[in-house]
């Protein structure tokens, strides 16, 4: 199998090793190929837990480490006086580090990694013999592939954000926002300066139903801007953003407090739904 080489001699395939029976990066090889520290890598862990489960991510066991370090000669030479033990990422985990670093390099250089891995796994299979194994290893594959196609969707339908992730939920909010090519529509109680931060330079018609919006800050924000039409109302209780009258997401959380307390965005499927809050603002417009 020709091997990857994508910097100062650096070959993909020497960094791929095989731990609890599936095919891993290590912490300090991954930081070498994007160019950062290690703690770098960990960091990035610890502050997302919820994107590296164990099947994308887990720290070695000390016999695990000793037993890869006497197996090959190469980790000998570096990150033997760590104070901790390394971290393995899965091919999955390797995808979800480069989302989560959102570097330039990163992004490069794990469309190579993954090459690698796909490289490496048509290897293996075209290398076996047994006809069970080989049957065996195309479901894994598979079943890896459909897993790694819907981390690759770039919506997330429902998340759950906790206390502390305030940019993570804008972030989130942003992106819902600027999937509108002509209309938006927030329903939200206490709609106020915080929502209207983010709208101002949305050049999109958008229209918020609060029951609880400041006249005063009405009046200022349409002596400057005119992209905002108010609706008095407290029909609703719940938040919720409407996209182009087709697409449909309710927040758990008012748009001022988001990541302060944990709560959840959820896109809402049923388009009856949708239908009836549309139906119910036209009445009140």
């Amino acid at each position: 199998m020709q091997k990857l080489v994508i910097s100062n001699n650096i070959n993909i395939e020497d960094m791929i090793y095989e731990i609890r029976g599936k095919q891993v990066m290590l912490d300090s090889d991954l930081a070498r190929i994007y160019n950062v520290e290690t703690k770098r890598i960990n960091e990035a862990v610890k502050n997302n837990p919820l994107k590296f489960p164990e099947r994308f991510c887990f720290e070695l066991r000390l016999d695990e480490y000793n037993s890869l370090r006497s197996k090959n000669s190469t980790l000998n030479g570096r990150g033997q006086h760590r104070k901790y033990l390394p971290k393995a990422f899965t091919e999955q985990g390797v995808y979800m580090l480069a989302t989560v670093l959102k570097s330039k390099i990163a992004s490069e250089v794990t469309i190579n990694i993954m090459d690698t891995f796909v490289k490496m796994r048509k290897y293996i299979s075209n290398n076996i013999i047994n006809n069970e194994m080989l049957i065996n290893h195309e479901n894994r594959i598979i079943n890896l592939e459909k897993i790694f196609n819907k981390l690759k969707e770039k919506e997330k339908i429902n998340t759950i954000f906790f206390d502390g992730q305030i940019y993570d939920a804008y972030s989130l909010l942003i992106d819902i926002l600027n999937k509108s090519k002509t209309e938006i529509i927030i329903i939200d109680n206490y709609a106020g300066k915080e929502l209207l931060d983010m709208l101002r330079e949305i050049d999109k018609r958008i229209i918020i139903v609060s029951g609880n919006i400041d006249n005063t800050i009405i009046k200022k924000y349409k002596s400057q801007y005119n992209n905002i039409e108010f609706i008095n109302n407290n029909l609703f209780h719940d938040r919720f953003i409407i996209i182009d009258k087709k697409i449909l997401y309710s927040c758990g959380s008012s748009f001022k407090d988001l990541g302060k307390k944990c709560f959840a965005i959820n896109k809402i499927e049923d388009q009856e739904y949708l239908s009836i809050i549309i139906n119910k603002i036209n009445k009140i417009v």
